[in-house]
């Protein structure tokens, strides 16, 4: 078990709660800290071992980078929720709670296939928002946080450089379009495809007036904006996407540099979790 005890949801009694948890279950296990100059090769040590299982509590950023690392290397890699977002540890085990996540997963886990989306050598394994939306993303945590003045100054800046310009994509090597925006949504969390689909979720936004600016800008901050009547939704296994300018990105809660055009493709099995199975995860919280 690897443990980032400077993660936003992990805190500096955690590594003595989860040994008691794991002694608990009679688990036999190392558990680790990622700390300093030897981050890294703590996280390369753990992989090289091969071990029966890889648990992560760590940030969003690195609970990705493991997964992806343990899919390469063929490992069950458990992320479980120790940064701010979670998304992808709420998919999994259906819970921000990591001690519950950690129970959930030594009791019910099972291995799981999870799909996912590559930009060049950064991965996604639930979500990546392409163009203006990915600007609200500071106000929606500030939003969530509380923090309603910086929330404020976050979505004027925010609106102000959403709808100045559009992004061209194409679908599978189909017919150019333009839009506000492009989400790629995985299987693991569409609500339009199943888990077994083979390819990305795509939901491109396209306005065709200011007040359809104003309603989506609204969802992005409160609600989930591919529902919006503006949105048109379709499956892809490859996209590609270009701009004017860089375009703003932002994938699995992350923002990442993208530049001026980049490319996206479907990974069928990007890692195996050890998970929850896929139809119980709802009836938990």
């Amino acid at each position: 078990m690897l443990i980032n005890p400077m993660s936003g949801g992990v805190d500096g009694n955690a590594e003595t709660q989860a040994r008691a948890i794991l002694d608990e279950y009679e688990v036999e296990a190392d558990v680790y800290l990622l700390e300093g100059d030897g981050f890294q090769q703590t996280i390369d040590e753990a992989i090289a071992a091969k071990p029966n299982a890889l648990l992560v509590l760590a940030g969003d950023g690195t609970a990705r980078s493991v997964a992806t690392l343990a899919g390469d290397h063929d490992i069950l890699v458990a992320p479980l929720p120790g940064g701010t977002m979670n998304m992808l540890p709420k998919a999994l085990y259906g819970t921000g709670d990591w001690k519950k996540a950690l129970r959930r997963t030594l009791e019910q886990g099972e291995p799981r296939p999870v799909a996912g989306g590559a930009i060049g050598d950064e991965h996604f394994y639930c979500a990546a928002i392409m163009g203006a939306p990915a600007l609200w993303a500071p106000a929606r945590e500030a939003i969530r946080s509380g923090k309603i003045g910086k929330a404020w100054s976050q979505a004027r800046l925010a609106f102000r450089r959403a709808f100045s310009g559009r992004i061209r994509f194409s679908l599978d090597k189909r017919q150019e379009q333009k839009a506000e925006a492009l989400v790629l949504v995985t299987p693991l969390i569409s609500k339009a495809f199943n888990e077994n689909d083979p390819g990305l979720e795509a939901a491109a936004m396209k306005t065709s007036d200011a007040g359809q600016a104003l309603r989506l800008a609204a969802n992005a901050l409160f609600t989930d904006w591919r529902n919006d009547d503006a949105v048109e939704t379709t499956r892809t296994r490859e996209v590609k996407v270009w701009g004017r300018s860089r375009i703003p990105a932002v994938i699995d809660g992350e923002t990442i540099p993208v530049g001026r055009e980049a490319t996206i493709r479907f990974e069928p099995h990007a890692f195996t979790a050890l998970a929850l199975p896929a139809d119980t995860v709802d009836d938990v919280s």
